[in-house]
């Protein structure tokens, strides 16, 4: 019984480390260091697992706490001319109270758009010295609000979140369309950002909709960090091999890398967008985010997957170039 329980172990274990081997990306480097080997007469090169990326800060660590506004519906009623009435009773009712991140940003928007547009009509001049204080007091209040309402909007939502699994694969078969989608909803979650205070730019809800549905189809952010350390990993074990040999009379097979250089143009256009929308919100990152970008979104941190790639290509190219080319490739 116990033979056949470590033969099934056995049995297991082995479709596990193949299963390893099957994204893409890996076979990839498999064949490229297959070649290296055969170039230079070497027996395989030691290869090990790149490892996964950190985990994405948990909600208590990335979500700004935001006091609730409370007033009653007398006063709400008594501001009933900046056309919020309706706007704050869907708010309230039981939908309004469970609604998704998405919706709670939209609602919080439009209701800073109308509450700024009334402040600035002619309706303050025909309230009560009390309800005009109370208008002032309620724009205000949203107004230093609403880039927290933002922020909470994108890092609240499992769309955002996903786009940070460690359940996922390096990112493979790239080509121009891979992250076009994406960027597309980013773009709009930039524009929302940008114009957070645009009284006249609206924003649509299908529209932000569709675009949070496409960043939930894939998590890309993982795919392509996971890509960059499993191209550091792969790179490394190649230098190793190469800086170990000193005949360097030995013909190297021509290096054809379209795949890597579209990796590094699609990672540093995606983190760029990343980056860009984290650092275009009105807010106080919180620490855990401000952490987790440094260490793994970062494009100038050396130690960030971005930079290890980089460091780990431009040595591999410096060794390479120790070799001649063989001429019959």
């Amino acid at each position: 019984m116990a033979r056949w329980r470590n033969l099934s172990l056995a049995i297991i274990l082995s479709v596990l480390l193949a299963g390893c081997g099957d994204n893409p990306a890996e076979q990839q480097w498999q064949r490229y260091h297959q070649r290296l080997t055969d170039d230079l007469a070497l027996s395989n090169i030691q290869r090990a697992d790149p490892g996964n990326i950190g985990d994405f800060p948990e909600r208590p660590d990335r979500i700004i706490d935001i006091p609730e506004t409370r007033d009653s519906l007398l006063n709400v009623y008594a501001l009933r001319e900046c056309q919020i009435t309706s706007l704050v009773a869907a708010r309230n009712n039981q939908l309004g109270r469970v609604a998704p991140p998405s919706q709670q940003w939209l609602y919080e928007r439009t209701l800073w758009q109308r509450l700024s547009t009334c402040l600035n009509s002619e309706v303050p001049e025909q309230l009560s010295d009390e309800d005009r204080t109370r208008l002032n007091r309620l724009t205000t209040t949203k107004t230093a609000q609403l880039p927290a309402v933002s922020w909470n909007a994108i890092f609240d939502s499992s769309e955002w979140v996903k786009s940070f699994s460690r359940a996922s694969q390096p990112l493979s078969n790239i080509d121009e369309t891979t992250i076009a989608g994406q960027l597309e909803a980013i773009d709009y979650l930039q524009q929302m950002t940008d114009h957070q205070f645009d009284r006249d730019w609206q924003q649509d809800s299908s529209t932000l909709e569709n675009h949070l549905k496409t960043l939930q189809e894939r998590p890309l952010t993982a795919e392509v960090l996971r890509a960059l350390l499993l191209a550091t990993q792969r790179l490394t074990e190649a230098n190793a091999l190469l800086a170990q040999q000193s005949d360097t009379t030995r013909c190297l097979s021509h290096w054809d890398s379209p795949s890597l250089e579209r990796l590094a143009n699609a990672a540093q256009q995606w983190l760029t967008a990343i980056i860009r929308l984290i650092d275009a919100q009105q807010v106080g990152k919180p620490i855990a985010i401000q952490r987790y970008q440094e260490r793994w979104l970062s494009l100038d941190n050396p130690q960030a997957p971005w930079g290890q790639f980089q460091q780990a290509l431009s040595e591999h190219q410096t060794l390479r170039a120790r070799f001649p080319t063989c001429s019959d490739n």
